[in-house]
């Protein structure tokens, strides 16, 4: 499938000026010479851009097709119809036409997503973004990679002023590892969730640190939930018990009776455990295989998918093992699924150069976190974790969502994709959890050096 043209390279370099000029009145105007963000600004963008337009020639020229090109593909679909009317192009980017709809077969028929909002959504921006990009698959990347850099340079921002001190530590840990940069930056499911969850975390935690209830961090925060709602609710569904207990911790200090404290806390924790498995349950049609009836269905299905012919040939499929779809039988699983959502492929296990990349990049978080480990101790990195609201934030989300993804990608060229919101929210718990112990050295990450 060739999406990729003569005239992307054309348009390209035109699109890129325009970008950067946009980008150096936005850093000029929030960030000024002098201010500690500012250098983080335009190299943030970059790599999100270079991201996209890395992943895209991957696409074409490697894999010669995939779910960004069919997305891409069905907007042009999409597009076409502006030119019999505004009006039917306007109806097919809001989802109004029926499935059935004869008016508009001559275009439905021809996109394959077109069922839900949760994947339609992504054709529907991108059909929009199109008109304005000449139909440039290449230009219609950077924009989604600058629309992805405001979410997270808002989740940046989040964290960035709640420790200063770490300033280079938490700019490592969110805007630049590779995974997230790559496959959250070109036109994907995954770019539109990393915007939606930056955003919601920037808003929510504004609202509940700062007492900020400005209509803009309320439209964010609505505008995000309902996007992270209607593409990936499993990523919502991990977000919401990691913030109440946030809440919950965050607010007992105000109460000074240890025994009524720990009561309540205990209580609390109780009511986001029921209350998580029981939105589980109401959503359990929305969350598909990620819903808690369905999801051992789901990694069966994975795993089977293992041991047909597209994963041997690809060397990309793992096994978790037979999977028991009892309550127990999740608890045995659950850590070597966190496990292979953090720290898999391992090098040995990479057999095509994109799978290497990301078994390089797990190997890097599986040694700092034996390092933490065996430095810092388990005393300490529990004391850590008690002591600190915001590393009970990352770990509960990272913990769910890793559980999820672990257990029911199956392949790693697909689990490097969905593991991504939860990446930097691991990273800053690591970063955290070390220097809770040992005073900040000139070193960038110096637990990286044994």
């Amino acid at each position: 499938m060739q999406f990729i043209t003569i005239l992307d390279y054309l348009l390209l370099p035109f699109y890129l000026g325009l970008i950067y000029f946009v980008a150096n009145i936005i850093r000029n105007k929030y960030y000024p010479e002098g201010h500690p963000w500012r250098k983080y600004f335009m190299s943030g963008l970059t790599v999100k851009i270079v991201g996209a337009i890395f992943i895209g020639l991957v696409y074409q020229y490697y894999y010669g097709g995939g779910d960004t090109a069919y997305y891409f593909y069905q907007s042009k679909v999409v597009n076409s119809a502006f030119s019999d009317s505004w009006y039917k192009g306007l109806m097919l980017i809001l989802h109004i036409p029926t499935w059935y709809d004869g008016e508009y077969q001559i275009y439905i028929s021809q996109m394959e997503w077109y069922g839900g909002w949760n994947t339609y959504l992504i054709i529907s921006i991108t059909a929009i973004i199109n008109i304005f990009t000449f139909g440039s698959f290449l230009c219609t990347s950077i924009v989604f990679a600058f629309v992805s850099f405001s979410g997270i340079w808002a989740l940046f921002r989040t964290f960035a002023h709640q420790y200063p001190q770490y300033l280079k530590q938490v700019a490592i840990s969110i805007l630049f590892i590779p995974s997230t940069f790559i496959w959250g930056s070109g036109i994907f499911k995954d770019t539109l969730c990393v915007f939606a969850l930056g955003w919601l975390t920037y808003c929510i935690f504004q609202m509940l640190i700062q007492r900020n209830f400005s209509l803009s961090n309320i439209l964010f925060s609505i505008v995000s939930f309902v996007i992270l709602g209607i593409v990936k609710l499993y990523i919502l569904l991990a977000f919401i018990p990691a913030l109440a207990l946030w809440v919950v911790f965050m607010y007992s200090h105000m109460i000074k009776s240890k025994i009524i404290r720990l009561n309540i806390k205990l209580i609390l924790i109780c009511i986001t455990v029921l209350g998580f498995v029981f939105l589980s349950k109401q959503f359990s049609n929305q969350l598909g295989g990620y819903s808690l009836d369905k999801i051992s269905k789901t990694a069966e299905i994975s795993r089977s998918y293992v041991y047909g012919e597209s994963s041997k040939n690809e060397g990309a499929g793992y096994d978790l093992g037979e999977i028991d779809p009892s309550l127990t039988g999740m608890f045995k699983i659950l850590p070597i699924s966190i496990a292979t959502a953090l720290y898999r492929p391992f090098i040995w296990e990479a057999r095509k150069l994109i799978v290497l990349l990301n078994a390089i990049e797990a190997s890097l978080f599986l040694i700092v976190s034996v390092k933490i480990l065996f430095k810092v101790g388990i005393k300490s990195i529990l004391k850590a974790i008690s002591s600190d609201p915001n590393i009970q934030f990352f770990l509960v989300f990272t913990l769910i969502f890793g559980f999820a993804v672990g257990l029911t990608s199956g392949n790693f060229g697909s689990l490097s994709r969905y593991r991504i919101p939860c990446l930097p929210m691991f990273s800053l718990a690591l970063m955290l959890i070390y220097y809770s112990k040992f005073p900040l050295r000139e070193r960038l990450f110096p637990f990286l050096n044994f």
